[in-house]
């Protein structure tokens, strides 16, 4: 198994920018993959690390942005509510 060390920026009330090292461990094909992969992109592994953490955030915020709007749309046609106008005329109305 690689062990990795990766910089993540940290931001602190004392210092604007800081740094902590965390280790992750993972399977030797993955690790080597991984660090294929930041050579390709010409990236070092931290900065590789940070933009896949940020794209995964995003994914799962898109993912349960979708669960709410699904679960909205249901409740709204359960009530007849059928367009965005309608829902919107009932939320104000109960303002």
């Amino acid at each position: 198994m690689y062990d990795f060390v990766i910089l993540l920026k940290v931001m602190n009330m004392k210092t604007k920018k800081s740094r902590i090292a965390i280790t992750i461990s993972m399977p030797q094909d993955i690790a080597k993959e991984y660090e294929d992969l930041s050579k390709l992109m010409a990236k070092n592994k931290s900065v590789l690390f940070r933009e896949m953490f940020q794209e995964y955030k995003q994914h799962v915020l898109e993912k349960e942005f979708k669960e709410l709007q699904t679960y909205g749309a249901a409740r709204a046609g359960k009530k007849g509510l059928f367009t965005e106008a309608e829902v919107e005329k009932l939320v104000y109305q109960g303002r």
